[in-house]
């Protein structure tokens, strides 16, 4: 999805992260649809040795992580994170768009 690589690019480069639910609705897509395109999304990075730009949302209910669908999906995919993973993979994601905000 392009327009979900673009925008989550673009957030990178800001050092910037996002809400499930604001990403959706900027990008005119179902909550449902969404998520399926970041599990697609974070199957590619997996197979390209890349951090998960999936790591840039942010659940509602836990503030500054990806929701618990992020975690299981990267355990399944032989890359478990814990929440305490998530500022180094952020960090890594900024950095490779040209912007390391590792810093908080």
């Amino acid at each position: 999805m392009t327009g979900l690589a673009d925008r989550l690019a673009e957030m990178a480069a800001r050092g910037e992260t996002a809400g499930y639910g604001t990403l959706a609705r900027d990008l005119g897509l179902r909550m449902t649809d969404l998520t399926a395109a970041l599990e697609a999304m974070m199957e590619r990075d997996a197979a390209a040795g890349r951090p998960f730009r999936a790591a840039l949302l942010d659940a509602r209910l836990t503030p500054g992580q990806p929701a618990r669908g992020f975690f299981d999906k990267a355990a399944a995919l032989g890359r478990p994170l814990t929440p305490v993973d998530i500022p180094a993979e952020r960090a890594a994601l900024f950095a490779a768009a040209g912007r390391d905000r590792s810093a908080p």
